[in-house]
């Protein structure tokens, strides 16, 4: 498979190391900085960029008949127009906003946990992300993932916010040090306890072969999909 890598960064790099040792090709590497890029060659795209280069860049793709995955955050104004676009030209497209498997079983934990908890009221939730310093969003994608699958199974939540608290509102605090890959964690706080689960990135490898599985699973398809498809889940 020839891979197109939308964004040069570390994700990028180790996008590509994992990439090659799976039998793939790179056939062309694009930089933050960079708008004109040849995709003929390309059998899909993996797009881990910037919030604002990443709807040209899945645009390009999608134009270009070329299969793209995104895992860049930040974007997701421009999402809808994104899928629109897919589906006027037939394309494929996945967009997730954390491509680690073992982040992904962490959705689906996090949704059975608050459909579990949802008739009692009796807990508060909370949740905190931490991520590396060179994170540009916050709160990050995969929190705010979190805390929608909150929200669509839990009867007392309809919305979150950053560093804020109230009524039916989960407060999301968001930290960033040095080397941290990604830590998430959801709170259910009582007086007379706390339940709490956690997803620990170690390195970005889960992140990357994630990514690289779900470019494979998408070759050959047309129609916008989401990691639950890759997976098999739900």
């Amino acid at each position: 498979m020839n891979i197109a890598l939308l964004g040069y960064g570390k994700m990028g790099k180790t996008i590509e190391q994992i990439a090659i040792k799976r039998g793939h090709n790179i056939v062309l590497t694009v930089d933050k900085d960079d708008e004109n890029y040849d995709l003929t060659k390309a059998d899909v795209a993996i797009d881990f960029s910037i919030p604002n280069v990443a709807f040209n860049n899945i645009s390009n793709c999608i134009n270009n008949n070329v299969p793209v995955i995104s895992g860049t955050t930040g974007w997701l104004a421009k999402y809808d127009d994104a899928v629109n676009l897919c589906k006027e030209k037939d394309g494929a497209f996945i967009y997730a906003s954390n491509y680690s498997l073992g982040v992904n079983i962490f959705f689906e934990l996090n949704k059975t946990l608050a459909k579990m908890m949802s008739n009692l009221k009796q807990y508060d939730v909370t949740m905190e992300e931490i991520h590396h310093t060179q994170k540009l969003d916050a709160p990050s994608g995969t929190a705010i993932t979190l805390a929608e699958g909150i929200i669509a199974k839990h009867a007392e939540f309809d919305n979150w916010k950053l560093n804020e608290t109230g009524k039916k509102t989960i407060p999301i605090t968001s930290k960033r040090i040095k080397h941290v890959p990604g830590t998430h964690t959801v709170n259910y706080e009582s007086e007379v306890d706390t339940i709490s689960i956690e997803h620990v990135a170690h390195n970005r490898q889960g992140f990357a072969l994630g990514a690289v599985i779900a470019a494979e699973w998408l070759v050959g398809k047309t129609g916008v999909f989401t990691m639950n498809d890759v997976l098999n889940i739900g």
